[in-house]
């Protein structure tokens, strides 16, 4: 079975495997879990703990626009009583107090308000390599925050035009979005 999380835990195995007998000799041998970082040489404290969480988050008032992604689009939550659109999507409006929202379908361009390249990263995304996370202002005057799909990071600035991107992202088994440069 070809599932995100059995791929996820084969690779943590995995990934523990070799750095966590690293720290075991380093230990034995020093006293402290202290090991050389693999980009910069710098010192680093290894807590050899180990936490795996599992969870399930209901989803059932927001379910329509996550389920917007299976059609290829996007889409945030407009209050039907003060007009005032949310994303990431919410059931309610903390404006009106009101529980009365409906889809409403974002556009798929829009521009490149500020980024930043991600080297360290957390576990669960250990595999990739490095990779942009940007702000993108879509044509709604909406701001989402998402990947940037680009091979070379100084190919971005301020104002470049993004297109989004809905589907399922390399490694991974569901589909998710992200945006690359128009």
């Amino acid at each position: 079975m070809k599932t995100v999380i059995l791929k996820l835990k084969r690779f943590l195995d995995g990934l523990f495997e070799d750095p966590l007998k690293l720290v075991d000799d380093v230990t034995d041998s020093s006293g402290l879990p202290v090991v050389p970082d693999q980009k910069t040489g710098d010192p680093i404290w290894v807590d050899v703990r180990e936490i795996r969480m599992r969870y399930t988050i209901p989803i059932k008032g927001v379910y329509p626009y996550i389920d917007s992604l299976r059609k290829g689009r996007l889409a945030a939550a407009k209050c039907r009583s003060c007009g005032k659109i949310y994303f990431p999507p919410q059931k309610d409006c903390p404006r009106c107090r009101v529980s009365d929202m409906e889809v409403h379908y974002l556009s798929p361009e829009g521009e490149l308000v500020t980024w930043t390249v991600i080297n360290v990263k957390p576990l669960s995304f250990m595999h990739h390599k490095d990779y942009v996370v940007g702000i993108v202002r879509l044509r709604d005057g909406i701001n989402v925050l998402a990947w940037i799909d680009i091979d070379d990071p100084a190919k971005l600035d301020v104002g470049v035009r993004m297109r989004l991107v809905v589907d399922k992202r390399p490694d991974e088994n569901y589909i998710t979005y992200w945006f690359k440069p128009a």
